[in-house]
C-alpha cells in the first residue's frame, strides 16, 4: 500500500468531497480516500500493484475535477 497526495485545482464544497471520495467504490485496489476542499486536495491510500496515478487522474477527471500535483507521503 502508498498514500499519496492528489491536488485538485476545482474544489469548491463538500459536495466535491462527497464525488471525490465515491471513487473508493469505483476502483479496484483503493482503501482509503480522504478529501478536502479547504485543501483542494485528495489524500488517498492504494495499492499500487493494482492501481495507477494515471487511473485515478483518470476517474478524477470524469468526475469533473483536474489534478494539479501529485506528491507521495
Amino acid at each position: 500500500m502508498i498514500k499519496k497526495t492528489f491536488k485538485i485545482s476545482n474544489m469548491t464544497c463538500s459536495n466535491c468531497v462527497m464525488k471525490l471520495e465515491s471513487l473508493e467504490d469505483d476502483l479496484v485496489g483503493v482503501k482509503e480516500i480522504k478529501a478536502s476542499y479547504h485543501r483542494s486536495e485528495m489524500v488517498i491510500e492504494f495499492d499500487e500493484f493494482k492501481l495507477t496515478d494515471q487511473q485515478i487522474i483518470t476517474e478524477v477527471k470524469k468526475k469533473g475535477y483536474q489534478v494539479v500535483e501529485v506528491k507521495e507521503m
